[in-house]
């Protein structure tokens, strides 16, 4: 539960949001992770790039990142002359938190005959020490081009990475992350679950282990999943992704149950994730009013980070956030 702090009891929050956005000339970002509270005042709901990539065409002054910081920091590759803040610096993410980049840098040392493919979900530096980042959706199509013979590192994501190796029969060397959030779903659970709910469809994030991929129906990004769940003709679904997606499908399809993909306890909630979850909407007016905590990249560090996202957009440019925008 949420502790108030004293100086904003009796505030309006929405309406103060509102009105700092108005003032600061923002634009308020929302994942399909974050609580439905932040997702219904957002100017936008998506995906962390295409997100990031809508903001920077925008005439806004301020973004307000509501995610985690990886996404706010692509922000500011993108935008640098704008102001970006996250309501909670402490919103890491796990893949980010195991692929140091002094150790990555390493890695990349010990094996000069490799390029990097790099997750989005990395930091600013490992993203400088990249050749190629990709999100969920922009993957596959990135991949595809680059020639077999090629030797390819693959971080942080090792569940995403093994998804592709086995899809395109690829031997990438495959850095040891994962999510914590898709790491949490429990297989025996799931088979419970669909027994229960005969014809069912499951779909699932590449970010998830493969025994809960062998059961999925449909694999893809986030995205890729709402739509799935769009042109589905089953009433009910699972859903093997962070559960606050959900929000989303509830809003666009009030006549479908979705039901998210349980963990080791038989329920969704150890799958929630905790990064996100630190943002608040007491935090997200705080960072409005105060402007802060500010996302700061060194310009240098910023530029080599560029290259990567770059590199994507030119190879994917197609692909990368189809569909991922919704504006409200």
């Amino acid at each position: 539960m949420t502790v108030m702090t004293p100086s904003l009891t009796g505030l309006d929050l929405r309406a103060e949001i509102d009105r700092l956005r108005k003032d600061r000339n923002a634009v308020i970002l929302a994942h399909y992770y974050q609580r439905p509270e932040i997702q219904d005042l957002a100017d936008y709901i998506g995906d962390s790039l295409e997100l990031s990539r809508k903001a920077a065409a925008t005439d806004a002054s301020v973004i307000a990142f509501c995610g985690v910081r990886f996404m706010a920091e692509t922000a500011k590759i993108l935008a640098p002359d704008k102001t970006v803040i996250l309501p909670d610096m402490d919103a890491g993410c796990s893949l980010e938190d195991s692929c140091p980049p002094d150790k990555f840098r390493a890695f990349r040392e010990a094996h000069p005959d490799h390029i990097a493919l790099t997750y989005i979900n990395c930091s600013t530096e490992v993203k400088a020490l990249s050749d190629v980042i990709v999100t969920s959706s922009s993957a596959e199509t990135i991949l595809a081009k680059i020639p077999p013979e090629q030797k390819i590192i693959f971080g942080p994501d090792r569940h995403l990475g093994g998804y592709l190796n086995r899809k395109f029969g690829r031997d990438m060397l495959l850095w040891p992350g994962v999510c914590i959030v898709h790491e949490a779903f429990s297989e025996t659970e799931l088979i419970k679950l669909k027994a229960l709910h005969p014809g069912a469809p499951v779909a699932a994030h590449p970010e998830c282990p493969p025994h809960i991929l062998d059961h999925a129906d449909y694999v893809g990004s986030t995205t890729g999943i709402l739509n799935y769940a769009k042109a589905a003709t089953a009433q009910t679904l699972i859903i093997a992704t962070e559960p606050h997606i959900i929000h989303q499908m509830e809003l666009a399809m009030p006549g479908k149950t979705f039901i998210g993909a349980p963990g080791a306890d038989g329920n969704c909630n150890c799958n929630i994730c905790p990064y996100m979850a630190l943002n608040t909407l007491e935090k997200l007016y705080l960072a409005l009013r105060d402007l802060t905590p500010v996302i700061e990249i060194e310009e240098t560090m910023r530029l080599a980070a560029k290259k990567s996202l770059d590199a994507m957009l030119d190879m994917a440019s197609g692909t990368v956030g189809l569909g991922d925008l919704g504006a409200r």
